[in-house]
């Protein structure tokens, strides 16, 4: 069949009826919605686990007679095991089906969870956290494919929409939901609590999500060689960074090294992916697609944004205000729940109207949100005021998500759906590890540059839910606030790049090229 490119990428006059009857064959007799529902549910479970050890930090410290460092460890492991295969996983679920992948993700990461109930050590907790991001990493690009695959074009917007909420949600109940569990329960409740709801959710989804077309002929397996390699590297580096001082990490081995390798081996993989002409790992030809590589840069933006908002959030109502953990997390309360409410109504948008107006709205609330914390975190800087900054940003969060989701995926071929679905988790995956390794090292700098010496101490005002001296609290909390100039400033890029996305209803039906 011709193709003809247009300026938002591949395309063909004649495919929109070709995709209808491909999607149609694709859609047995199920409820697409109540699919969608159950895998939701094992995306929310993973995502909530990114950040829910966050709160029971101290506590895993105390009861497992660990250092502050290997704690560290037990969050870094989860999030290097969940970022590094993305990109071969999203893969694996067109070879071997979607739904398969995913219940064995689901497995993984429920057993893993008991074990990290279980563990009487700081190493094998950290050990069962590597296998319980592996399943997170199985079980993530094939919710995205799911959608992409049983909700016709002009439905998946709202799909997405539904989607999105869960990613944006589960990053703001962790903190909170930890809090509560460690409050009452003991930190081992925070893996505990994954059981009962991983089995419901494998249930679920068995019985509700289709067995779809396995479309791949192949497996690149130099392909995920490289990549993982040249992700570990760069990842670790990243995210671990600031941890050796971006210095030597042991003997000849140091962190610009690592990075440097990462780079070069995902170079030499990129350049692999482009002359293999079997089955790539990731199709170059994803990339002509406008608005598919204009999404992937506007998520890395929204990850570098939502990762490295909340720790120095967390931190200043701490240390400043002295809040409780579980206090401080409801601070975000009015972002979670704006976020849900309008997560149904933005769906219906994204179905009929401009992406970029959509994501333009939503970036742009982000990002003043973002900027607003910078200009106003202070030591009297009222509850009343960061609850309504946090409604800012649950209105930037309820408009972002979706048309970015369903920007990158709405003019993928079925066959390719897993494999974008890889690429568009991995990027923003990827964001949120640089947003996490920025902040601390801008945090740092911040502390420094306002309290000097004192510097090194303050941290001591966190424990025990008492405030912070006032000498020092408006230092601290300025040098909290100046970190927030950052990711404003990179949601920034994001929004730059949604302003160019392309009008998809303007001719439904489009697809990637085929080679």
């Amino acid at each position: 069949m011709a193709h003809t490119v247009t300026p938002g990428g591949p395309d063909t006059r004649a495919e929109p009826r070709a995709e209808q009857r491909e999607q149609h064959q694709e859609s047995p007799a199920h409820n697409p919605w109540a699919a969608l529902v159950a895998l939701c549910i094992g995306f929310f479970m993973i995502l909530v686990d990114a950040t829910i050890v966050s709160v029971a930090t101290q506590t895993i410290v105390t009861s497992l007679n660990s250092t502050l460092n290997q704690v560290l460890w037990v969050t870094s492991a989860y999030l290097l095991a969940y970022a590094v295969p993305l990109l071969v996983t999203g893969r694996l679920g067109d070879r071997f089906g979607a739904k398969r992948v995913y219940l064995a993700g689901l497995a993984v990461f429920t057993l893993a969870s008991l074990w990290c109930g279980l563990s009487g050590s700081i190493g094998m907790l950290i050990t069962a956290r590597v296998v319980q991001g592996l399943g997170a990493a199985l079980m993530t690009p094939q919710t995205m494919a799911v959608i992409t695959r049983i909700f016709p074009a002009e439905r998946r917007g709202q799909a997405m929409g539904a989607w999105g909420a869960t990613a944006g949600i589960a990053s703001l109940v962790g903190p909170i939901l930890g809090g509560v569990l460690v409050d009452h329960g003991g930190w081992e409740w925070i893996f505990f609590v994954n059981v009962p709801v991983g089995v419901i959710g494998f249930v679920l989804a068995l019985r509700l999500v289709p067995n779809l077309p396995v479309h791949a002929r192949g497996f690149d397996l130099l392909g995920v060689l490289l990549s993982a390699v040249g992700m570990f590297c760069l990842v670790f580096g990243i995210q671990e960074g600031d941890k050796y001082d971006w210095g030597t990490i042991t003997g000849i081995i140091s962190v610009p090294l690592l990075i440097v390798l990462g780079v070069v081996v995902l170079g030499v993989f990129v350049w692999w992916q482009g002359v293999n002409r079997n089955e790539p790992l990731v199709p170059l030809h994803l990339f002509r697609n406008r608005n598919f590589t204009l999404a992937n840069i506007a998520i890395t933006a929204v990850g570098f944004g939502i990762t490295s908002m909340s720790f120095p959030l967390m931190i200043y109502a701490q240390v400043v205000h002295g809040y409780t953990p579980t206090r401080a997390a409801l601070l975000l309360v009015p972002m979670a729940v704006i976020s849900a409410a309008l997560a149904p109504v933005v769906g219906r948008l994204v179905d009929t109207r401009h992406p970029a107006v959509i994501a333009g709205v939503g970036l742009t609330c982000f990002a003043v949100g973002l900027a607003w914390y910078g200009l106003r975190l202070d030591a009297g800087t009222s509850v009343l005021e960061l609850l309504a900054i946090a409604a800012v940003l649950g209105v930037g969060n309820g408009f972002m998500w979706s048309p970015l989701s369903v920007s990158a995926t709405r003019t993928l071929e079925p066959r390719y759906a897993g494999a974008g679905a890889g690429v568009f988790n991995t990027t923003r995956q990827f964001g949120s590890v640089l947003g996490s390794a920025a902040v601390a090292s801008l945090l740092d700098s911040r502390l420094s540059h306002h309290l000097g010496a004192m510097a090194d101490g303050v941290s001591e005002h966190a424990q025990g839910g008492h405030a912070m001296p006032a000498a020092i609290a408006h230092d601290f909390a300025r040098a909290m606030g100046e970190t927030f100039y950052l990711p404003a400033a990179v949601v920034v890029v994001g929004l730059v790049a949604v302003l160019f996305f392309s009008n998809p209803h303007r001719r439904v039906g489009r697809h990637v090229a085929t080679r």
